[in-house]
């Protein structure tokens, strides 16, 4: 369906939408607070340029803990300081930001039968488990 270079965008496509919801369900007691412009510019620098940062810094041959641990600084800092989170708010997103990359890994793997999301969180491709 997708060539192998094809999917890193739709990932991204993917991992933004619901990267969005959750900053939108965290921030769901703030609503007129923030707007879906505020919201769309941290989801953008998280995820988009998280993402593309870490591929251009893996295919750079950069050490591992620069291409996963600058994006998870940017998850883990950025949305509590800008939306000034309330404690409660800040686990919430941490959970959710950090629970929402292994569903999106295992729902690609599984449903499509692409490993390169997370390579390292094996999720069989639910063909494969027909013919095991």
């Amino acid at each position: 369906m997708f060539a192998e270079a094809d999917r890193f965008p739709v990932m991204i496509l993917a991992s933004l939408a619901v990267y969005i919801f959750v900053l939108r369900f965290v921030l769901r007691k703030q609503e007129p607070k923030y707007s879906w412009l505020a919201v769309g510019v941290v989801a953008f620098v998280v995820v988009v340029v998280g993402m593309v940062g870490a591929k251009m810094a893996e295919q750079a041959g950069l050490p591992w803990w620069i291409y996963y641990g600058v994006p998870a600084a940017v998850t883990v800092f950025v949305p509590p300081l800008v939306f000034r989170l309330s404690r409660i708010e800040t686990v919430q997103y941490l959970v959710l930001a950090y629970l929402s990359a292994p569903f999106i890994n295992a729902a690609f793997s599984f449903f499509l039968g692409w490993h390169d999301y997370m390579p390292f969180m094996h999720v069989p491709y639910w063909k494969d488990l027909l013919h095991a």
